[in-house]
């Protein structure tokens, strides 16, 4: 095969890059498609060459390949192909521009990685781990070897499936065994004492060998670091390693702590999973000038369309190496890439009830349509009350269209109240009144209130018109979407997960309601930190909806932002500004320039800028976004002052911190008049002022302005509120800078405090 250079006529391998016990790693030329690839060549070993032996050589490697090529994350080498050619098994994979750990450690002739760029890799080390070992997945062989690292500051971890390859090819995962021993070896500083026993190995052992990699990463050597392979055995099994600040006392303390855990002999000592994993590293923070921390607003799943929707709050994540030195400004919440809806579809019920033949207790026995009935009122509604009330329902409808909801929101409760009276509580028209006046509740910003009325007119619908009712759908999907507004997305998963079941099964797959669920059940998936599975829904909800309601339907765009949205969660910028860039130009010929939903996605394309680092564009962008929007919308509309808030963020980017700071205290300003002080924008504007006198050296009036915000977070949104957790870090910040590093730690160790409080209570971990 090597003679030839040519594997299955179609990959042409042109060089050696990488040797090691299990064979070898090629550049080489997929010439089908023209791109560079890596192949892995494995030649099976041993002397049990038979038919039989190799037959099931053959299914396992197809079997743990099969494995390796589905997993899809950002973290994790590509898998493109794998077969067999001339005896030798091989796998094709993307091919990657960067240097192994190993390698990086090399470099620096065994000293010690920088702390930001440690607690980098780690953090998206963890985040690969946490999607392999939910998929059931256990790398078995995690050492710096196969952990690669980007020239644009990504991490991904290589080989997952090789190393239980290498039992089968004849290899075991490692090049030799100690004589007399029986135990396995070949890197063992990296073995977690249960392999170094042959007893059962769990994902556990994935974090017990991290934590090996990141204590050489720290300290310049592996915590066992003999020459003899069975003292570093013993030193796994029995020994307790020295404390890396031992070696290097200005690592952080919380760190410290991280790593000390993941090397616990018992795996039940060991963090319980690498998502738990991953939620500590994200607040620990390297000494001296800090990241910026970013808050990133985020555009909500599709409703009907209104003019103001109030900001959902993504967590604020240390950005990795590729995203160095870039903030963000809120992302577009407002009409935003959403589509009208149809009418509630109990909107029309108005009226007397029709009802058969009176039943036992006064109920009605067959209602028309064969749905269950309840009592009528006790005298019979006067038709031109009935006709009064759907009047004063419609105007309600009509100041929701202008925009004028707190208007809306009483005119709707107003008239729930009185059908309330006049028709009984459970009668359609009163039901459709609560709907509304929830969903002008839900616009308002005031989710906890919308969560009771939608809930009432859930399960009175699901009394009057059955479970499976359109009707009785809508109230139970506006619920879900309430409980992610308060940030109770685990419910609202389940609540939409068994609303698009009832929709596929009365409507079908490929209805129009049925295909909003499924979009919203997408969102809903990225706010759990389940990104892959998120954009998976988006995408495939995108191709659905344009071969169903054609590529420009206004709903086949908002799923393809949503596909925007999903790519730059998943770090994938650059895509994701092609795909913002594509959705804009499409609203563009659809529905004009200044539409609302046009506007929204060409911000996001200025956040996608911006994240690649392209601030002067992203500048440029915004400038044109502030001028149309003020004519469009006013000085004052929240879309504009978002606009403004992002040219703030970017001229900040360019090293112009007195503008970005006289442009942050101009748009607090005016939030705080039309908003309101405490407004979740309104004090992402005033730490955006805090950033802005940090970043010019005034440390003491910013730490001032850092703890109001972090005070007005707590009393609004509570004390665990990733937001307010934050807001604490950067009071922590400053403190530093000022020279105050007993107080910055003890801040630090509370905020880890309460973050593991919410781990253990099962919330969904913040990315």
């Amino acid at each position: 095969m090597v003679d030839t250079r040519l594997i299955q006529g179609r990959y042409r391998l042109l060089e050696r890059i990488g040797r090691g016990g299990m064979g070898e790693v090629w550049r080489a030329l997929d010439e089908s498609l023209g791109r560079q690839v890596a192949v892995k060549c494995l030649k099976p070993m041993g002397p049990r060459h038979e038919p039989s032996y190799l037959r099931v050589l053959r299914e396992r490697f197809r079997r743990e390949a099969r494995v390796a090529a589905a997993l899809q994350h950002r973290g994790i080498t590509v898998i493109h192909d794998f077969g067999e050619s001339d005896g030798v098994l091989y796998l094709v994979m993307e091919l990657l521009d960067g240097r192994n750990l190993s390698e990086l450690l090399e470099d620096t002739c065994g000293r010690p990685l920088a702390v930001p760029d440690i607690l980098e890799i780690a953090e998206q080390v963890a985040a690969a781990l946490a999607y392999t070992h939910g998929q059931g997945v256990v790398h078995r062989d995690l050492k710096p070897a196969n952990v690669m690292r980007l020239t644009d500051g990504s991490v991904k971890i290589c080989d997952f499936g090789i190393a239980r390859l290498g039992d089968s090819i004849g290899y075991s995962s490692v090049s030799s065994r100690l004589t007399g021993t029986g135990i396995a070896m070949g890197t063992p500083h990296y073995m977690s004492p249960e392999q170094i026993g042959g007893g059962p190995v769990d994902h556990r052992s994935d974090l017990y060998s991290l934590g090996c990699v990141l204590y050489e990463l720290a300290t310049g050597a592996p915590p066992f670091d003999m020459d003899d392979a069975w003292a570093v055995l013993v030193g796994h099994r029995d020994t307790a390693p020295l404390p890396p600040r031992t070696h290097r006392p200005e690592l952080p303390e919380a760190f410290e702590r991280i790593v000390l855990d993941l090397l616990a002999k018992d795996p039940d000592d060991r963090p319980p999973d690498a998502a738990d994993l991953h939620g500590r590293l994200l607040v620990v923070e390297p000494h001296g000038r800090p990241a910026r921390p970013v808050t990133v607003h985020r555009t909500p799943p599709e409703r009907r369309p209104h003019p103001v929707r109030a900001a959902v709050r993504l967590p604020e994540p240390r950005l990795p190496g590729w995203a160095r030195n870039m903030t963000t400004g809120s992302k577009a919440t407002g009409p935003g890439p959403r589509t009208a809806l149809p009418p509630d579809p109990a909107a029309a019920l108005t009226g007397a009830w029709t009802a058969g033949p009176a039943g036992p207790a006064g109920l009605t026995a067959v209602p028309a349509g064969g749905l269950p009935a309840v009592r009528e009122p006790a005298v019979p509604p006067a038709p031109e009350a009935v006709a009064a009330l759907v009047a004063r329902h419609q105007e309600g409808l009509r100041l929701g269209r202008l925009g004028r909801w707190e208007e809306a929101g009483r005119a709707h409760a107003a008239v729930a109240a009185d059908r309330e009276r006049l028709l009984g509580p459970d009668h359609p028209d009163t039901l459709t009144s609560r709907y509304e006046a929830a969903f002008a509740l839900s616009v308002l910003g005031r989710p906890g209130e919308a969560l009771r009325e939608y809930a009432r007119a859930a399960a009175g619908r699901e009394r009057v018109l059955g479970p499976d009712h359109p009707a009785t759908l809508a109230a139970r999907q506006e619920t879900a979407y309430v409980l992610g507004q308060l940030g109770r997305h685990f419910e609202a998963h389940d609540v939409y997960a068994a609303v698009l079941a009832a929709r596929e099964r009365t409507a079908g797959p490929d209805h129009p309601d049925t295909l909003r669920c499924r979009h919203n059940l997408a969102f809903n998936l990225g706010r759990l930190g389940r990104l892959e599975e998120s954009y998976r829904m988006a995408c495939e909800v995108a191709v659905t909806r344009s071969r169903v309601l054609g590529p420009a339907h206004p709903d086949t765009l908002v799923s393809r932002y949503e596909v925007g949205y999903a790519l730059g969660q998943l770090g994938r910028w650059t895509e994701a500004l092609q795909t913002y860039r594509e959705v804009a130009v499409a609203r563009q010929r659809v529905l004009g320039a200044g539409h609302p939903d046009t506007l929204a996605a060409r911000y996001e394309t200025g956040i996608c800028l911006g994240r690649l680092q392209r601030s002067a564009e992203a500048l440029r962008l915004f400038r044109e976004l502030v001028d149309e929007r003020t004519r469009a919308q006013g000085p004052e509309d929240p879309d504009t002052l978002r606009s403004r808030h992002c040219l703030g963020v970017n001229l900040g980017r360019l090293g112009r911190w007195e503008e970005a700071l006289a442009e942050a205290r101009d748009v607090c300003a005016v939030r705080e008049r039309v908003l309101g002080a405490d407004h979740p924008e309104t004090l992402v504007s005033r730490r955006e002022i805090a950033v802005g006198l940090g970043w010019l050296g005034r440390w003491t009036e910013a730490l001032a302005v850092y703890r109001e915000v972090a005070q007005a977070r707590q009393r609004v949104l509570g004390a665990d509120h990733p937001d307010a957790l934050t807001s604490r870090n950067d009071e922590a910040h400053c403190l530093e800078q000022l020279g105050r590093s007993t107080e910055a730690v003890e801040l630090y160790r509370q905020v880890a405090a309460v973050r593991r409080v919410g781990a253990a209570r099962g919330r969904p971990l913040h990315r």
